[in-house]
């Protein structure tokens, strides 16, 4: 009959739909899964996923309550949540003894770290490749790709200016060097908040989007309660 066809119907499209979430739950699990592994080899930059990820809740969630950015559709900020903890997967394919110097870099060594930034988006867009949701995959890849661009063009690997930069990558870069900046590293003590700001705010329209910019230092209430329930 016409309702056991349709019952029929609605239970396949009920096993291909949730097929479809488990192939995406497995490639987020192994992105991810990856990321930890990546950071667990960096002995600079420990809870950075996480941190990061959490900075980038807060700033996107925020972002949406303003109006000048109120067109930012709900899956574009779960997209972006998502993919920040994959922001440095191409340290991957850096060597441990750069990855893990306690100090500067020389001139060589630094230009083999920046590959990263590449190298971390060809291998989320390979493990990705048979995702359906295209629109995932290329701000996951824009994310891994271009989080190290500047405003002023002088950023790296391509040497991206102003809105040339994917939306989303200028996002995260904000949230990647607040996290630098307030965090202990080897090679530096944290900043304070005071400092960390007063260099973010000083870095707008150079090193980051002047509008973000400013949008990112109106959450730093939130971002320095996150910082301090870490601590």
């Amino acid at each position: 009959s016409f309702g056991e066809l349709a019952d029929t119907f609605n239970d396949m499209i009920t096993s291909i739909d949730l097929n479809n979430k488990k192939l995406i739950a497995v490639q987020n699990s192994i992105l991810t899964g990856m990321a930890t592994m990546v950071e667990s080899r960096d002995n600079s930059t420990g809870g950075h996923i996480k941190r990061t990820s959490d900075c980038v809740r807060i700033f996107v969630n925020y972002l949406k309550t303003q109006p000048e950015y109120s067109g930012l559709s709900e899956k574009f900020c779960n997209d972006i949540i998502k993919a920040a903890p994959m922001h440095d997967l191409g340290k991957i394919a850096v060597p441990d003894a750069i990855l893990q110097k306690p100090g500067k870099f020389t001139d060589e060594e630094y230009e083999k770290m920046k590959m990263h930034s590449a190298e971390g988006a060809r291998i989320v867009g390979e493990v990705l490749k048979e995702t359906d949701d295209e629109a995932f995959k290329k701000l996951a890849i824009n994310v891994a790709h271009y989080h190290h661009e500047k405003w002023n063009g002088q950023g790296y690997p391509e040497k991206l200016a102003g809105e040339q930069i994917p939306f989303e990558a200028r996002i995260m870069a904000l949230a990647d060097v607040f996290d630098a900046l307030v965090s202990k590293r080897c090679y530096k003590e944290s900043f304070t908040y005071e400092k960390a700001f007063e260099i973010i705010s000083e870095s707008g329209g150079s090193h980051f989007d002047p509008e973000l910019t400013k949008k990112f230092i109106q959450c730093r209430h939130k971002l320095e309660e996150l910082y301090n329930a870490l601590s």
